[in-house]
């Protein structure tokens, strides 16, 4: 069971670590400007992609996903107990960051890392329906939806039920966090992978 003191610890370090803007922070330093300004105001790695630099994309995608696992495995060698809260905890940091007037990402690569940390074959089957949709579709939206969607499923038979509960809980915030693109796909209107957004400028 998770004491309180490591329970607050865990949970205030790994939503500090989650909170992290990796997508601002890179096309900011490499002179492109706010992120949040450019395509679908997102400052996750899709949109950054939207730039036209494909390495500032894998690199937020690395590392959004990098912060995710960094959190758990920390988590896992003081207070292993208080596992899955610090997981939920730097989800939501990326989601609501402080540093940002708790307006950030939607939550997928962050919430493949932290997956990965707390159960790596629940975390290697959800990046291979994520990679395997988005692959095959183009459509980075559907890929996240599809690999929510499945991953509590398979977290509940590969894994614990705490762990099929995290991730019921990561899934609920990834749909309601990609409603508009939910609106898109259904109306047809939603930009594939690589794909700027009408009217996207992007300053050099």
């Amino acid at each position: 069971m998770c004491a309180p003191t490591p329970l607050l610890l865990s949970i205030g370090v790994s939503y500090l670590l989650g909170s992290i803007p990796f997508g601002l922070v890179l096309t900011r330093a490499a002179g492109l400007g706010d992120i949040r300004q450019i395509g679908s105001g997102n400052i996750g790695a899709t949109n950054v992609l939207r730039t036209g630099r494909k390495g500032l994309a894998a690199a937020t995608l690395a590392l959004d996903g990098i912060k995710g696992l960094a959190a758990v495995l920390l988590t896992q060698a003081y207070a292993p107990d208080c596992v899955l809260f610090a997981a939920a905890a730097a989800f939501l940091g990326h989601l609501y960051p402080v540093w940002l007037r708790f307006k950030g990402g939607k939550g997928v690569a962050t919430a493949l890392g932290v997956l990965l940390g707390v159960s790596w074959p629940v975390g290697v089957l959800a990046m291979l329906t994520w990679l395997t949709v988005a692959v095959l579709l183009r459509y980075s939206s559907l890929a996240a939806l599809v690999a929510a969607a499945l991953t509590p499923i398979t977290a509940w038979f590969f894994a614990t039920p705490g762990t099929a509960l995290l991730a019921l809980f990561l899934a609920t915030l990834v749909f309601l966090r990609h409603h508009e693109n939910i609106s898109r796909l259904l109306n047809g209107t939603e930009t594939r992978i690589g794909q700027k957004k009408p009217g996207t400028a992007v300053s050099a």
